[in-house]
Parts: structure tokens; sequence; C-alpha cells
């Protein structure tokens, strides 16, 4: 099973865009898709829409991918940073679904009032940063990104990527502080 699993992943590295391990791709990059678009839009309905069209996107051109320019991960969020690029230029209000979702859950009203007070403020936070910073927290902790495939899919170095992303968290954290008191 273990040299299964070896030569699996060899093959993997050697051609990701391969239809043969798609699935394998699409399994293992998604919840880093999501993650990245949940962090953006807020939105979890969005966030899958977006995700959803991501894999679209990259299903139909994944013979333009070309392993020497990057990796497949990379190829991948940067199609999802246009997506949500693209996304924020028509942005337009729409009521979402997942304001009924609470109606039917089984917590608390106190649970669900201080879970969405949490969010409310998280958000009101990280729309106070600039957009670069929003961004690069977005690829940081939505998309669990290294501070260095931040700075390739940047074009930031490596160093600058960390310290901006320190900075920012420093002032959420800073904000989250004065706002609790």
């Amino acid at each position: 099973m273990a040299i299964g699993d070896a030569v699996f992943g060899r093959i993997w590295a050697l051609d990701p865009a391969r239809e043969a391990d798609w699935d394998a791709l699409y399994a293992d990059q998604l919840p880093r898709v999501y993650n990245f678009f949940r962090y953006r839009v807020g939105d979890g309905a969005v966030a899958e829409d977006l995700t959803s069209h991501t894999f679209e996107k990259a299903w139909v051109a994944r013979h333009r991918y070309r392993r020497s320019l990057a990796s497949f991960s990379t190829w991948l969020m940067t199609i999802a940073r246009n997506l949500a690029t693209d996304h924020f230029r028509r942005r337009r209000e729409h009521v979402p679904l997942e304001a009924a979702e609470h109606l039917a859950a089984g917590e608390s009203p106190d649970d669900v009032m201080a879970r969405e007070q949490d969010f409310a403020r998280l958000t009101r936070l990280l729309e106070a940063l600039p957009e670069r910073d929003r961004e690069l927290l977005s690829l940081k902790f939505g998309a669990g990104l290294t501070n260095r495939a931040i700075a390739r899919l940047t074009h930031l170095t490596e160093t600058n990527v960390g310290s901006i992303v320190h900075r920012a968290v420093q002032k959420m954290r800073a904000g989250w502080e004065q706002e609790g008191v």
C-alpha cells in the first residue's frame, strides 16, 4: 500500500493536470480554494460558487498548465485570485441563503448571536485593512498557503509577505481588543 501511494505521488508530481489524477487534485485543493474565498468574500454560498467556478476554469484550461512555470496549486490559486478580483468588480448586494441557516440549528440563540457578532466584528476589522493586507491574509489563513507560495503569487518577497501578514495580524488583534473593551 505504501509503495502504491509512493508511485501515485510520483506520477502526480510528474504531470499533475492529467485527467486520471483530477479527482485527487480536486480533493487536495478544494479546502484551500474554498477557504481562500471564504476569507475573501465572507459569504459561504458565494465562496462555494467561486470555488466551483475556479475548478471549472482549471478543468477547461488544464491543457495550458505548464509545470515549468508554477506548481499546480499556484496555478489554481492564480485562477482563484483572478475570479475574486472579477467578483469584487461586479459586486452586487444579495441576501444570502445562509441568513436562515440558524433558524433550523439546535444552537441556543445566545450562541448564534455571539458567533454572528464575532463574525461581524472580524469582518469589520478585515474591511478596515488595506486591500493588499486582506488579500495576503486570505491567502495565508484562508487558503493555507506558505509565505513562499504567496510571494510567488503576488510578486513580493517572502520576507515582505511575512512582514505584511504579521503587521496585519497585529492590527487585527489590537482592533479586536479595542472593540472588546
